[in-house]
C-alpha cells in the first residue's frame, strides 16, 4: 500500500527533527541524565512536529538500548512503538475524545502499572478541545501522577488550556519550519522519490506551507501525483494560487489605478478556476513584503518571498508610499475576512481591487487640491504677519528670546512621548513614583546593553526587530525611554503582542520591568516646520485661521 510522503518521511529520533534544535537538544539532555518531567506540553501551528516529537519521546523513555537520548529504532519496545502495537503508549485525540468520561477511564488506568515499559506514556493531542470538567479531571491525576506514568499534551491554541494545567508541565514552543529548511528537506525527498523537482517549485512549496513540514510534503505528494518532473507551475496549479506573474500584475495595477487591469486578470483567473481567497492571501502576503521593503529596505532576511522576486517587489515600494501600502492591506484584510463568509468570492475581490485602484485615485486628487489649498492659505497668512511684525518691529527687537542658547536642551518630562508600550513597573522598581515629570535629565544614563535586548527581541519578533535600527535606550527611576529615527517602529509598537514581546526581550535581557516609552527623533519635515511656525505666529499675534 502507498503511504504518503509525510508518514513515510516522519523523522524517527530527534536528529530528524527540522528547525526545532532549542527543544531537541533540552529533550535529549533530560534523556541522557535521566531527569526527564512527569508533563510536559508541546505548543505550535500545525505541522511543526509536536506529535512527532511526543513519539520519538516516548520511544526513548521506553527504549531497551538509547543512543545519546535518541531511541535506537531497533528494540522490541521501538519497533512495536512504531507499529502502534505497545498498549503502555497511549495516543488520545482531545477533539474526538473530549468529554469528562474519556478523562476518568484515562484516570482509572493510569493507576496501573505499565505491562512492557518502564512507563505508560499518554500522548493527548489537540489538548485544549478538552471540556472544562475534562480538564479538571485531566488535573486531579497531574498533581500527583504515579511514578510510573508520564503526560505529553500538545496544542496548536495555547491560549485555550488552563492555568492550572500550564503550571503543571515543561512547556516547550514549537516555531514555524523556516522556508529555507523545508526547501532542503523537500529536495531530499524528491531525491529519495527518484523525482524531478525544480528549487523554484521546492521554494514556491515551502512558501505556500506556511511554516508546516506536513503541509509541504502534502503538497509535494499532490504535485508527484500530477507528474514526475514537477515544475513552478505544476505546483501554482496543484496548490490553487494564482502563480507569480499574475499576482504582480494585480499590484502593479493597483499602483497604477488601473481597475481594467485589475479586472481582466481576475477574470483570467477565475476562469482557470484558481481560489479567489488563496489569491486574496497572496496578495496580503506580497504587500506584506513591499511594506517592509519600504520601512527597513537594508534588511531583506524579513522578505518572505524568493529571491527571483526580489526586484519586483522593490519596484513597487519606490512607487509607494508607506501610508499607501498600509491603507492595502487594510483593505485587502478586511475583504478576506468577507470572503470567507460569501458564497460569491470573485464578486468580493472584485469590489476590494476596485476600491483600491478608485480610493488610491481619488486621494491622490485630494491631496493634490489640499495642498494647493493650503499653499494659498499659507501665503495669506505670511501676508499677514509680515504687515503686523513690520508695525511691532520696534516694540520687539529688544525683548530676547527665552530659550536663545543654542546649548538649551529640554527635560524628559519636556519632552513628548508616547503612551506606555507596557506595563507599568511596581513601586519598588519604579523610583519617580509613577511620574515622569519629577524626574531630571541626570536621573536618566544611557542603557549599555541595548544591543544585547535587539538581538533578543529580534528572535521573538523578527518583523518589528529592524525598524528599532540605530536606536538607543536610556533608563532611570523605573522608566526605559526609547529613542528611535524611524516613525514606523510609533505603529508597530500600538500592537500589543508587538509590546508585549518587546518588554519580554528587555526583562530577559535586564532582569527588570521597565515602565517603557518610546520617541520618534526623526526631524520634522521643511514644510511641516514651516507651516507650524507660521500658525504659531499667527495665533500669538491674534489673526484668524480660515
Amino acid at each position: 500500500m502507498y503511504k504518503a510522503l509525510y508518514r513515510k518521511y516522519r523523522p524517527m529520533t530527534f536528529d530528524d527533527v527540522v528547525s526545532q534544535p532549542h527543544i531537541t537538544t533540552t529533550l535529549r539532555n533530560q534523556l541522557i541524565s535521566g531527569k526527564t518531567a512527569h508533563a510536559y506540553l508541546f505548543t505550535g501551528s500545525r505541522g511543526t512536529g509536536k506529535t512527532t516529537c511526543a513519539r520519538i519521546l516516548a520511544k526513548a523513555l521506553n527504549c531497551l538500548n538509547p543512543v545519546d537520548g535518541n531511541p535506537c529504532l531497533e528494540c522490541e519496545i521501538c519497533r512495536d512503538a512504531e507499529e502502534n502495537a505497545l498498549s503502555d503508549i497511549i495516543e488520545i485525540d482531545a477533539a474526538s475524545n473530549n468529554g469528562v468520561d474519556d478523562i476518568r477511564d484515562l484516570r482509572d488506568g493510569a493507576v496501573y502499572t505499565a505491562e512492557r515499559c518502564k512507563y505508560k506514556v499518554y500522548i493527548i493531542d489537540e489538548v485544549h478541545m478538552l471540556s472544562k470538567e475534562a480538564f479538571n479531571a485531566l488535573l486531579k491525576i497531574m498533581e500527583e501522577p504515579p511514578p510510573h506514568v508520564k503526560f505529553i499534551l500538545a496544542t496548536t491554541e495555547i491560549h485555550k488550556v488552563l492555568p492550572t494545567i500550564l503550571s503543571r508541565c515543561q512547556r516547550y514552543d514549537f516555531r514555524r519550519i523556516l522556508p529555507k529548511d523545508i526547501t532542503e528537506r523537500l529536495l531530499y525527498v524528491a531525491e529519495k522519490e527518484n523525482i524531478s523537482l525544480d528549487p523554484e517549485a521546492a521554494e514556491l512549496i515551502a512558501k505556500t506551507a506556511d511554516g508546516g513540514m506536513r503541509d509541504a510534503l502534502s503538497l509535494l505528494d499532490q504535485c508527484i501525483a500530477f507528474s514526475e518532473n514537477v515544475t513552478l507551475d505544476i505546483v501554482s496549479g496543484a496548490a490553487g494560487i494564482a502563480g507569480r506573474e499574475p499576482v504582480f500584475d494585480i499590484m502593479e495595477a493597483v499602483a497604477d489605478k488601473n481597475a481594467g487591469r485589475a479586472a481582466e486578470v481576475i477574470d483570467e483567473l477565475y476562469g482557470m478556476s484558481k481560489d479567489m481567497q488563496k489569491l486574496c492571501d497572496e496578495l496580503i502576503s506580497q504587500f506584506r513584503n513591499v511594506m517592509i521593503a519600504k520601512a527597513v529596505p537594508n534588511n531583506i532576511n524579513l522578505l518572505a518571498c524568493m529571491p527571483s522576486e526580489l526586484e519586483r517587489i522593490k519596484a513597487l515600494a519606490d512607487r509607494l508610499s508607506l501610508e499607501e501600502i498600509m491603507r492595502i492591506l487594510e483593505i485587502l484584510q478586511a475583504g478576506n475576512e468577507r470572503i470567507a463568509r460569501v458564497s460569491s468570492k470573485r464578486v468580493e475581490i472584485e469590489m476590494c481591487l476596485l476600491k483600491l485602484c478608485s480610493q488610491t485615485a481619488g486621494q491622490s486628487a485630494q491631496v493634490a487640491s489640499a495642498g494647493a489649498d493650503l499653499t494659498a492659505k499659507l501665503d495669506i497668512l505670511e501676508q499677514k504677519l509680515a504687515a503686523v511684525q513690520q508695525v511691532q518691529q520696534n516694540n520687539y527687537n529688544s525683548i530676547p528670546n527665552a530659550h536663545s542658547n543654542n546649548n538649551y536642551q529640554p527635560t524628559p518630562q519636556q519632552t513628548a512621548y508616547s503612551n506606555p508600550v507596557a506595563p507599568a513597573a511596581t513601586a519598588a522598581q519604579n523610583q519617580g513614583g509613577g511620574d515622569l515629570s519629577k524626574l531630571r535629565p541626570e536621573d536618566f544614563v544611557r542603557e549599555d546593553r541595548w544591543t544585547d535586548i535587539l538581538e533578543k527581541f529580534a528572535e521573538i519578533c523578527p518583523s518589528v526587530n529592524g525598524a528599532l535600527s540605530g536606536s538607543y535606550a536610556m533608563t532611570g527611576g523605573g522608566f526605559m525611554l526609547i529613542y528611535t529615527e524611524n516613525s514606523f517602529f510609533m505603529k508597530l509598537l500600538k500592537n500589543k503582542e508587538n509590546a508585549e514581546k518587546l518588554q519580554e526581550a528587555v526583562r530577559s535581557i535586564t532582569g527588570k520591568t521597565y515602565s517603557i516609552r518610546a520617541k520618534c527623533t526623526a526631524k520634522p519635515s521643511e514644510s511641516g516646520d514651516k507651516l507650524k511656525g507660521i500658525l504659531d505666529k499667527a495665533k500669538e499675534n491674534n489673526i484668524p485661521i480660515e
